[in-house]
């Protein structure tokens, strides 16, 4: 029995290797393992003849001596579905092993109150869509969503998503039924996804200490400590996005506050400054007051240097506390940061601990947009990861199970974008 969850164990950490840093030869992996020769080849052999990596033999090495095989993830045969619910978009993608982004559907969410009954039925229409066009004998082996609100771990449930009203909604369990695929849901929060991403794949990579910053609306944080997602008692830490920056004059919160970070660096802080009509929102909007501010607008500069204010105030105080290798600034902030530098900047050396200032990197996601769907995809690679030999022995159906009623949804622009 040791060894049997030995051999497993090691099987599943090979895999993790060549899934997070691609193609890698068999003594690359038996150095990074501390295994011999012979076990990597026993591991990439059994690996091998449940489609989850193939072999091949490297170009000309210039060394004398037989090359040792690479090893690298097989994309094309194993794959997730992942999801990302943000606040004016909803993305579905397939990803195969080793994080490629194969297909993707995309689709606007209407800013419409609560509005479970319309997610679910987009996601799961792309869903359907994205595993009917997998190649034959290609299988999805984990589904994995990410939703801009606090979630309870275990069962997808959305304990509170201010923006759009979700409160105790049960968004994994409910697409997980209209998909018809027999796989359960993994639902994570946005921001804890998207620093994980960044972590494993983007900006951070080789660091264990990170804190991502995720502007929607609102925002929201990531804080990796000692290489592990911090969160708290009952997973619902890190929301960054509430701490008090302003106490005694600031904006009034969605939370019920005044001065929370995100009411004086979000959205609707960022367009009241720059003197924006209140008819106007969303990422087309905030990216305006960027571009405007690069072309000298006063408005646009000021309302850049007030929200940055504000913003390395915030990033001041978790520098203090958590000491980071490097902070990253996602989703809406990745606009906002190259205009906001400055200023974050400035309050970084005034406030911050000189000891703690000294390493700490400054670098929007170098995922982009998607660095939280492909946190949503790591969440559905994680069972397979962590035990890739019993996963692949479970019966997966081949076909999707459509449920009986799927009603169309009014007011959603469906797109796709390869």
């Amino acid at each position: 029995m040791v060894q049997e969850e030995i051999r497993r164990h090691n099987a599943g950490t090979l895999l993790r290797h060549v899934h997070l840093r691609g193609p890698l030869s068999r003594a690359e992996l038996g150095e990074r393992m501390g295994l011999n020769r012979s076990t990597i080849r026993a591991l990439t052999a059994e690996l091998g003849r449940v489609g989850l990596i193939g072999e091949e033999s490297p170009g000309d090495t210039g060394r004398a001596g037989r090359p040792s095989l690479v090893v690298r993830p097989a994309s094309d045969r194993c794959y997730v579905l992942a999801f990302d619910v943000a606040v004016d978009r909803l993305v579905a993608a397939r990803v195969g092993l080793g994080g490629a982004i194969l297909d993707r559907r995309e689709a606007v969410r209407p800013r419409a109150g609560p509005d479970l009954h319309d997610v679910v039925a987009v996601l799961a229409r792309f869903g359907r869509q994205l595993h009917r066009a997998a190649p034959s004998g290609a299988r999805c082996v984990g589904v994995g969503a990410s939703y801009c609100g606090m979630i309870r771990p275990g069962d997808g449930m959305v304990r509170y998503g201010p923006d759009l009203g979700w409160v105790d909604q049960a968004f994994g369990d409910e697409l997980g039924s209209r998909l018809g695929l027999g796989l359960p849901v993994a639902v994570g929060n946005e921001a804890h996804l998207g620093a994980q991403a960044e972590q494993q794949r983007g900006a951070g990579v080789g660091l264990d200490d990170l804190i991502y910053l995720h502007g929607d609306v609102g925002v929201g944080g990531g804080i990796i400590v000692g290489g592990r997602l911090l969160g708290g008692d009952g997973g619902y830490g890190c929301e960054l996005g509430h701490m008090v920056v302003n106490p005694y004059d600031g904006r009034p919160c969605g939370c019920g506050s005044y001065g929370c970070l995100e009411a004086e660096v979000g959205e609707r802080a960022l367009l009241d400054a720059a003197g924006r009509p209140a008819e106007l929102f969303g990422r087309d909007a905030v990216r305006s007051v960027a571009d405007d501010a690069d072309r000298g607008d006063p408005a646009a500069r000021e309302a850049l240097r007030r929200v940055g204010d504000w913003l390395g105030i915030g990033v001041a105080n978790l520098i203090n506390l958590f000491n980071p290798g490097m902070v990253v600034f996602g989703g809406m902030l990745c606009d906002l940061y190259p205009g906001a530098a400055a200023q974050v900047r400035a309050r970084i050396a005034r406030h911050v601990l000189p000891v703690a200032r000294e390493t700490v990197r400054l670098r929007t996601a170098a995922l982009g947009d998607d660095a939280t769907l492909v946190g949503a995809a790591e969440l559905g690679f994680a069972a397979l990861l962590d035990d890739p030999l019993t996963v692949l022995t479970r019966q997966v159906p081949s076909r999707v199970v459509v449920p009986s009623s799927v009603p169309s949804v009014p007011g959603v622009q469906p797109g796709r974008r390869a």
